[in-house]
């Protein structure tokens, strides 16, 4: 994507027309659906390790959980899993199969959250793998978005499943699904495999050596995934000509021009109300130097109203160029945008066109300010015409005492 940048309560929409017949505007796709994510938690018997500002991890770990949950808003849709919680025992075969929900996914009741959380004693193996394999199939499926937040302090004892494998077939099913890791006091080996994890998903990874950092990423990673996905932009056609543009509404659009070609595309305005537009295009192949993007505004009969201009030496990937327009007292109920371009290609100026993303925003008209005046009838003469005086007589006064001053010596 060249810019993810629009607010996420925008409409993204598309009216398929013609000049002669109208429809409403096609959306893009947009959940209701809450995002929901669940934080998976190493209850491994390496927690009882007494190394975090002088406790152990687990009773570290604990009070950052509970300051977390605290902190949540109400619609947050939270669940808490756990791995190594149970089985103290030698049979790796069970204990690489111990990892249980302890608070499902929904909106979080605080006092059963933190009392859950509570009664966790570091215990058994760490089967990491098997934990987010699990931790998925809570999140379930459909089009919210998915978070998984990852804290261990050691690597998983019970591959096969390997995590790292594990977390490519998560993101190969395509369910926007990411996991976020943190590790606590990470050794090499274990910081290379949670780095894993979350690159393969799109997630991120960071560590923690103290309480406060600890309450610090979990709760940055739990607003994180509360965060409602940007919109998807939807995909159009310029035209040739107004006539033929697309009618486009608010929001955010991709297209492809090709080099040396105009695009049109109409946005309608309601009385009092102001365009805002932006394009940007990206440069997916070589192109000669010193090249520019031109966005216009223009009336239905080609009238130009207003024009933004981006011109580039050759330097950047990404070209922009925006425009403001209100109509002010002109009864203008349709605006023509034009994107135009000055590349220059010595290999192909054809199909397929170059990727751009045009941004627009339809808002209340914004007033002028008044020019500064100097004022309004003879008081303010008046005014200035005894600062005038009083100055003159001062100047005077101190030319004279000045000459005088000087002649006497």
């Amino acid at each position: 994507m060249i810019h993810r940048r629009l607010s996420i309560w925008a409409s993204v929409g598309l009216i398929a027309t013609s000049t002669l017949m109208g429809a409403a505007p096609a959306r893009a796709d947009e959940t209701s659906e809450p995002p929901r994510v669940e934080l998976v938690l190493d209850v491994s018997g390496s927690m009882r390790a007494k190394d975090i500002d002088g406790e152990t991890r687990i009773a570290v770990a604990k009070r950052a959980f509970g300051q977390v949950v605290d902190g949540l808003p109400e619609t947050t849709q939270l669940g808490i899993r756990v791995l190594g919680a149970t089985y103290g025992g030698d049979d790796k075969r069970k204990g690489c199969q111990d990892t249980q929900s302890i608070v499902p996914i929904g909106p979080v009741e605080p006092v059963a959250a933190k009392n859950a959380i509570a009664r966790l004693q570091p215990t058994g193996f760490t089967p990491i793998g098997l934990a987010l394999r699990a931790a998925a199939r809570d999140l379930g499926t459909g089009e919210a978005a998915r978070r998984i937040v990852l804290i261990t302090d050691g690597e998983d004892t019970c591959t096969p499943p390997d995590p790292c494998t594990v977390a490519r077939q998560l993101a190969a099913q395509g369910t926007k699904l990411v996991v976020d890791t943190l590790g606590l006091t990470p050794d090499e080996k274990t910081r290379k495999q949670l780095v894993c994890i979350s690159t393969a998903t799109g997630g991120t990874y960071a560590s923690a050596t103290s309480e406060q950092e600890l309450t610090d990423r979990v709760r940055q990673l739990v607003d994180r995934a509360a965060v409602p996905p940007p919109v998807t932009p939807a995909a159009v056609t310029g035209a040739a000509t107004c006539e033929k543009a697309p009618v486009l509404s608010a929001g955010l659009f991709t297209d492809r021009e090709r080099i040396g070609e105009h695009r049109y595309y109409r946005v309608p305005l309601q009385p009092g109300q102001e365009l805002r537009a932006s394009v940007s295009v990206a440069l997916d192949r070589p192109v000669n130097r010193d090249y520019g993007v031109l966005l216009k505004a223009a009336t239905p009969n080609g009238r130009e109203l207003v024009r933004g201009l981006d011109a580039s030496s050759g330097r950047a990937d990404v070209i922009s160029a925006g425009l403001r327009w209100s109509p002010g007292d002109e009864a203008i109920d349709t605006v023509c945008l034009i994107v135009s371009n000055s590349f220059a290609s010595a290999t192909s100026a054809g199909a397929p066109g170059m990727p751009l993303e045009l941004s627009i925003d339809t808002v209340a008209a914004s007033t002028a300010p008044d020019a500064p005046g100097l004022g309004r009838g003879w008081l303010l003469l008046l005014v200035l015409v005894v600062a005038g005086l009083i100055a003159g007589v001062l100047a005077g006064w101190l030319t004279r005492w000045w000459v005088a001053t000087w002649r006497e010596n």
